[in-house]
């Protein structure tokens, strides 16, 4: 390209200061062009404490000609309109999960991208861990050979002070409550690693420990289209909080994912450790993790733009979460076993 890859930043509220010190490990080949909030106060702070420079809109940002791509960090209420401006300006957009509010609006986002001919990553930074990639690599591998069963639990921990913030666990600003906003990594690597899920028999409730409008519990059961078979337990009310973790039975033995840890144990009595232990955000402080885990998901974002293909995780990895998070709440409406809209 000849210069740096340019990357302009909107948002600064709590999800950006991972992605910040992610830029600033990167910027020998990623230039931010111009961080934009709607606070001019909140702007100039947030570009002042990274080294980035402010910019006066986001009109101004989408037609600079050094900005590549939006890394979009608003809440998922304050999209769309965003998504259509740089992508019309040939922008290519990297957005914070979930893709958005709704299923519909993540399909409308997607289509926007798509339409414009730019591409479109989502931002499910768990796919990065070192533990998670190797677990990524044996599974597809074959070496721990065929799965059988999968178990994803999310045993975290917000106080009310978190809900009560404006807007926070609501359906008009965030659509959802544990499953979108914090399930959903866990869950996106889950779907990374099994495969998409083909039934969903589930109960989804709000506990006595929060006043929030939407669910901060769901457990649900699954069958997969290989024939596999999982559960998903989703929380934040497990008090003080734990780190969340994906268990995989296979028929060469059995995995364990958790904290940055992966610990193999093989049928033929070999155990094998991989990793490190690393903070996860599970319990008072959401933000108690590294932030390598999105300097790998921005780099690998950066390499599959200038290489012309769709980044990891896409657009349409980014729904495929959705509809499972949809079908998961529709069958504890309903009371019945459900198929999500992907799991054809």
């Amino acid at each position: 390209m000849g210069r740096p890859f340019g990357i302009a930043v909107i948002g600064s509220g709590m999800a950006a200061l991972p992605h910040a010190r992610a830029l600033q490990d990167l910027k020998d080949r990623v230039a931010v062009t111009g961080v934009y909030t709607r606070s001019p106060e909140r702007r100039e702070a947030f570009a002042a404490d990274h080294g980035f420079p402010a910019a006066g809109s986001a009109e101004a940002l989408a037609k600079d000609p050094a900005t590549d791509a939006l890394l979009l960090l608003t809440p998922p209420d304050a999209r769309t309109d965003l998504i259509a401006l740089f992508a019309a300006q040939g922008k290519h957009v990297l957005c914070e999960k979930p893709l958005g509010r709704t299923s519909a609006d993540a399909e409308r986002h997607a289509a926007i991208c798509k339409d414009a001919g730019v591409h479109l990553g989502v931002v499910f930074q768990h796919r990065y861990r070192a533990a998670s990639r190797r677990l990524a690599e044996l599974l597809s591998g074959g070496d721990l050979g065929r799965l059988e069963a999968i178990r994803a639990e999310v045993p975290w921990w917000r106080d009310q002070s978190y809900y009560d913030a404006p807007g926070r666990g609501t359906m008009a600003r965030d659509g959802g409550g544990v499953l979108i906003s914090q399930a959903i990594h866990t869950m996106d690597l889950m779907l990374s690693l099994a495969g998409p899920v083909a039934e969903v028999q589930a109960l989804a409730a709000t506990t006595g420990l929060h006043e929030m409008e939407c669910e901060d519990f769901a457990h649900a059961g699954l069958r997969f289209g290989s024939g596999a078979v999982g559960a998903l337990t989703a929380t934040t009310a497990a008090f003080p909080g734990g780190p969340e973790s994906i268990r995989v039975d296979c028929t060469k033995g059995s995995a364990l994912l958790q904290s940055g840890v992966l610990i193999v144990q093989w049928r033929d009595g070999r155990e094998d450790t991989f990793g490190e232990p690393e903070g996860t955000g599970g319990g008072a402080d959401p933000m108690a993790f590294p932030h390598d885990w999105h300097r790998g998901l921005i780099a690998s974002f950066v390499d599959a733009v200038q290489a012309g293909r769709d980044p990891e995780p896409s657009g349409g990895d980014a729904l495929r979460v959705q509809y499972l998070i949809d079908a998961i709440m529709r069958s504890s409406s309903e009371g019945r076993r459900v198929t999500p809209e992907d799991g054809r």
